[in-house]
């Protein structure tokens, strides 16, 4: 799972009014080389919730150098553009689960897909 993936995801379970952002807890983490697209990174981060991000860097221990607030004119910057990419597309979660932040429950990670879905007492 990348990170990417990570920061639209929310739990579902019943009830939970704050299931965002989810916990991370990895127990296999890989770093793959993916190509730099500075066009399609430029139009990601819009959509992302930055805080989470971070977060989530911070977790695995791949923050490194990304900063905690979002840089200015950000379109213009390489340097932090690669920053971006390498946690958003490079860092993957291969093993592990993702945990809701009110209710506790875990979602399980396995060969890098998170398994979202529900028992039917919890939808």
């Amino acid at each position: 799972m990348k990170l990417l993936t990570h920061n639209m995801l929310t739990s579902h379970v019943k009830g939970v009014t704050k299931g965002y952002p989810l916990l991370i807890k990895a127990t296999e983490v890989k770093v793959n080389e993916v190509e730099f697209n500075p066009k399609f990174v430029c139009r990601m981060i819009p959509k992302l919730e930055w805080s989470a991000l971070v977060q989530a860097a911070d977790q695995l221990g791949h923050r490194e150098d990304l900063p905690g607030e979002l840089v200015p004119d950000f379109e213009k910057n390489e340097d932090f553009l690669k920053k971006v990419h390498r946690v958003l597309l490079e860092v993957e979660v291969i093993e592990g689960c993702l945990q809701c932040p009110e209710s506790g429950r875990e979602f399980p990670i396995s060969r890098g897909i998170p398994n979202m879905l529900l028992n039917e007492d919890e939808a």
